[in-house]
């Protein structure tokens, strides 16, 4: 049994191609010649225009928006080098789309991200890897092995540094309940005091603060998740933070959804600084000013490395 490949390879749907080419140029690998274009009718079609076989092929596609399209890619990518006969293939998801339906919330709803889970593995995926699913139990969704690595030990170092002098006035928070233990971790790496915001969701993307647990006043605050997607819920604890006294406030998460009004919002937010990964395209003509992307190449190409040579990537979700 062939357990990996000869050789690594890796491809890259439309969905992030800057970031697939960060990853081969770290592994030291052209980024594979391979071409995904959409027909007049909305059909997704591949072209793989170099050999595979035996080869140990990684796939970097997130499923952001258009999130459909960019999962359809990546289905038919892989099927693709499964029927090409590649030695093993690792579908590397930076961001992965449906990750909030990942329960029944209510009556008669979908598990999405099962669903989502099961078309990767039936598509022919040898194995996942990916950074901050919305919730961690996704990863027993999947059939196959799941590398889940962790987009803290990224933002920490940025934050260590730019407040190296200032670290006793500083408090991460969490916007809500269910972000506290990475909160917390990212709390215990810079070692500085962690408050929650405790807010209610009257209906979807609408977040209503209610409490601030935690000493702020007077303090530079971090806000960090996983992800920021209309920006109501950061932006509304800025708000909070503010009028009970923060001094400054600064914001970051690993994607960046960014759907709706969000850079308005965030635009007009007392914000004083955003950070986020680049796991999913930030438009050029969308970017302002107050935002700035930190690259999570050199995490995934060092787990691509560890995965080809069949050497523990634990070391990197902590």
């Amino acid at each position: 049994m062939l357990f990996h490949g000869k050789n690594i390879k890796v491809f890259t749907g439309n969905a992030n191609p800057k970031l697939a080419q960060g990853i081969a140029n770290i592994v030291g690998v052209p980024l594979g010649n391979s071409k995904v274009q959409t027909f007049s009718d909305g059909e997704i079609g591949v072209a793989i225009n170099e050999t595979v076989r035996g080869s140990d092929v990684f796939v970097v596609q997130s499923t952001s928006y258009p999130v459909n399209e960019h999962l359809m890619e990546l289905l038919i990518l892989i099927d693709a080098f499964k029927r090409a006969s590649a030695g093993r293939i690792t579908a590397v998801i930076p961001y992965f789309g449906y990750a909030r339906q990942d329960r029944k919330a209510k009556a008669r709803d979908p598990i999405s991200a099962k669903l989502v889970a099961d078309l990767i593995v039936t598509s022919g995926a040898d194995r996942v890897l990916t950074m901050d699913l919305h919730a961690a139990q996704i990863q027993g969704f999947f059939n196959i092995p799941v590398d889940h690595l962790l987009g803290v030990p990224i933002l920490t170092p940025y934050y260590a540094e730019k407040f190296a002098d200032d670290l006793e006035n500083l408090v991460v928070v969490s916007p809500d309940l269910g972000s506290v233990t990475r909160a917390r971790n990212f709390a215990d790496r810079l070692n500085v005091p962690l408050a929650i915001i405790d807010k209610r969701r009257p209906k979807a993307n609408v977040a209503e603060v209610m409490n601030v647990i935690g000493e702020i006043n007077n303090k530079k605050i971090i806000l960090i998740d996983d992800m920021i997607d209309t920006a109501g819920t950061f932006c509304q604890g800025a708000l909070a933070l503010k009028e009970r006294g923060a001094k400054e406030v600064y914001a970051c998460a690993t994607h960046a959804v960014l759907s709706g009004p969000a850079y308005e919002r965030i635009q007009n937010a007392p914000i004083d600084e955003l950070v986020m990964l680049d796991t999913i395209v930030i438009p050029p003509e969308k970017k302002i000013d107050k935002i700035k992307v930190l690259s999570v190449a050199p995490v995934f190409a060092e787990a691509v490395e560890r995965i080809y040579e069949d050497l523990s990537v634990s070391t990197l979700f902590v």
